[in-house]
């Protein structure tokens, strides 16, 4: 049987169908979400629908929807934690549904200029591509790029790596231009990007889900701009536990595997798993990096993502 959110506001009163769906994933998000509220309200972009999906908060989260009365909000409320990438995949069918032709996936972990709605969309027409992505700094430090655009590597098995990160921003990324990939935290997609490749994969959860979804954009030649006038400032890891919590290594680790193991041939996914057994994580530990307990956790990690391929 499939699984069935709550609808708990559908407060929408716009009367023609909305330019773009807004999606963004809650689970205990109260502490970040009225300021990143206070941002959507503010966009010069008005006609737009945000989908928020929450997986089983028990913080304020739901209170704090609850007190908002912007009637472009529509917040659906799962029974319990389906996940980052399948709480994206429920956002993007409601907004389909209703209509929209394009959607912005976008974490509330972040803060923005009111122009960021409007210059992502334009960008779609202006450069005739498929989505569109902003320059990301830091919140903290907010002059420190976390993200100006990205790339897939085929020499290191087609990993997702960003242009500038840690770099201070003096202007270095400012040009508009074709990338190949860029973390979903703040992605502008065209409603046929969805509807030629699918949604996202669900069996990630959390973690690499956006590196499979444009890795599978990169293979049908769908085009990604990155516009630099576009800027959000994102509090990374902030809901998470940071990119070292045992929550973080696991995802991270598995889902690595099984991204590897379901694009690639065998014999690089056999490659990768042995160099991480035999050099990586063990590098880890012996440089004071790791401790021999999380090494194993890594392991078992690794090989739970090969036997995802095969679910």
């Amino acid at each position: 049987m499939e699984r069935q959110p709550y609808v708990v506001s559908a407060r929408i009163v716009v009367a023609h169908e909305p330019q773009i769906g807004v999606v963004t994933v809650t689970f205990n998000s109260g502490r970040v979400l009225r300021p990143f509220l206070k941002c959507v309200s503010d966009q010069t972009l008005m006609n737009y629908r945000m989908y928020v999906v929450d997986n089983a908060s028990t913080d304020d989260t739901l209170s704090i929807f609850a007190e908002n009365q912007d009637q472009r909000i529509r917040l659906i409320a799962n029974p319990e934690n389906w996940g980052v990438a399948e709480g994206n995949n429920e956002g993007i069918r409601a907004a389909m549904a209703d209509g929209c032709q394009a959607v912005l996936l976008l974490n509330n972990d972040t803060e923005f200029p009111q122009d960021l709605f409007a210059n992502l969309y334009s960008a779609l027409d202006e450069n005739d591509c498929d989505m569109s992505t902003p320059k990301v700094l830091y919140f903290e430090p907010s002059d420190t790029i976390w993200c100006a655009g990205g790339w897939f590597d085929s020499k290191r098995f087609y990993g997702a790596f960003h242009y500038g990160m840690g770099e201070k921003d003096s202007g270095q990324y400012d040009e508009t231009r074709q990338i190949t990939y860029a973390p979903t935290c703040c992605l502008m997609v065209r409603r046929s990007v969805f509807e030629e490749i699918g949604l996202m994969d669900s069996k990630y959860f959390v973690y690499s889900d956006d590196v499979d979804f444009l890795y599978r954009c990169l293979r049908k030649n769908l085009r990604l701009w990155y516009i630099p006038k576009s800027i959000l400032f994102h509090k990374v890891s902030s809901l998470t536990g940071g990119d070292e919590s045992d929550f973080a290594i696991r995802f991270m680790t598995r889902n690595r595997m099984y991204f590897v193991r379901k694009h690639l041939p065998t014999w690089q996914a056999l490659l990768w798993g042995t160099h991480f057994l035999a050099y990586t994580a063990p590098k880890l530990v012996l440089s004071g990096q790791d401790s021999v307990s999380r090494w194993r956790l890594r392991c078992a990690s690794l090989f739970e993502g090969l036997s995802m391929a095969h679910e």
